[in-house]
């Protein structure tokens, strides 16, 4: 682990399910590894909660002293960046990815500071759980009821150099629960009926387990077919736009396919501020999970929809019960004949999403 300044740092990211797995403990067992090997290495942020198993395992190391800010006459304290990049070791050890700065900071999300110690050619290690991650935001709410504010852009995941899963069982995490090794004993009770309940854990481990295995047979496993495929989300202007977002980016995920999310304006309409805003909280989030924003001016949606879809070589469409609907007003004959006759000679998979229901696809072929 060599430091230069013609090379953008290496970035290792530790995984689990849920905190308390072990996530921070396992990053400073290696950073200590590495101390000991001879690399320079220092803490850059550490939150322990209180656990004493983390403070033991952080004796030894270096801390950098975080930089304090006051915010609504309460004193705070954020990881200091200039400090580290003054220091410029050569790997710095930073925990919680997804935290979202002090208001007032110089970047309004840990992430973003990550970002600028890689970009400086210094090597981090963070932690992360794996509902922080921002196209597995709506599918986390959906199986455990908690809506999770502070998330990351799916490109740090997979930009990094290398992610490590840290796992063991809903029991084994449950029990270190009770025993005080994860919160507070108040909080323990609260935990344990809602966040921390055996159903909700064995789906964050899938879904933890899953990520990991997809990202390694992506590394690892060659193309068997010469066609990759492409998926296109078809986005209106309406506030379920979003979750059919992430609906096709987690499509796209799971083929290790380019997501492209498409948006068709009638030029001779504008937009209210309400749809405008929706457009532009779609965009920001088409660039969060990786994928890229397209907008069409044309009268004719469906056309514009079929003639993109042949010009980006698109295999699979996304399009959502609100977008069915708009269509379904415009055209006398039904949605399937009119994407049969725009869509002939393509091979193209239609996905039909409702909200509330799972995806139902259709094969072109048989529309």
């Amino acid at each position: 682990m060599i430091r230069s300044t013609h090379r953008r740092g290496r970035h290792k990211v530790f995984i689990g399910m849920a905190p308390g797995v072990g996530k921070t403990c396992r990053m400073l067992e290696e950073g200590k590894e590495l101390l000991r090997e001879g690399t320079d290495v220092v803490v850059g942020l550490l939150e322990t909660h209180g656990r004493a198993d983390t403070e033991r395992q952080a004796e030894g190391l270096e801390q950098i002293p975080r930089k304090r800010l006051r915010y609504q006459e309460v004193d705070l304290e954020e990881m200091d960046v200039s400090a580290v990049l003054a220091r410029r070791p050569q790997l710095v050890l930073v925990d919680e990815l997804a935290h979202t700065n002090v208001p007032g900071s110089e970047r309004e999300k840990r992430w973003q500071d990550v970002e600028m110690l890689l970009l400086s050619g210094i090597d981090v290690y963070s932690t992360l759980n794996i509902q922080h991650l921002e196209s597995l935001n709506d599918l986390v709410a959906e199986l455990t009821g908690v809506v999770v504010r502070e998330r990351i852009p799916n490109r740090m995941l997979e930009h990094a150099d290398e992610v490590v899963l840290v796992d063991v069982t809903p029991e084994t995490l449950q029990e270190r629960l009770k025993e005080g090794k994860v919160y507070a004993p108040e909080k323990v009770g609260q935990a344990l009926a809602n966040f921390f309940q055996r159903r909700h854990l064995v789906a964050l481990r899938e879904l933890s387990l899953r990520e990991v295995a997809d990202r390694v047979d992506n590394d690892v496993l060659p193309s068997l077919t010469p066609l990759r495929e492409r998926v296109m989300v078809c986005l209106a202007n309406y506030q379920t736009s979003k979750r059919l977002l992430r609906r096709a980016a987690r499509l796209a995920a799971a083929m290790d396919a380019p997501l492209l999310a498409l948006t068709v304006q009638d030029p001779n309409r504008f937009l209210s501020r309400d749809e405008s805003l929706i457009q532009e909280e779609c965009r920001q989030l088409c660039a969060d999970v990786g994928g890229t924003f397209v907008r069409e001016e044309s009268s004719e949606i469906l056309p514009t929809i079929a003639r993109v879809a042949q010009e980006r070589r698109i295999t699979q469409i996304v399009l959502g019960q609100t977008m069915r609907s708009r269509l379904k007003a415009l055209f006398r004959r039904p949605l399937s004949e009119r994407l049969q006759h725009q869509l002939r000679g393509q091979s193209i998979d239609l996905h039909l999403i409702s909200e509330g229901s799972p995806p139902a696809t259709v094969a072109s072929n048989d529309l």
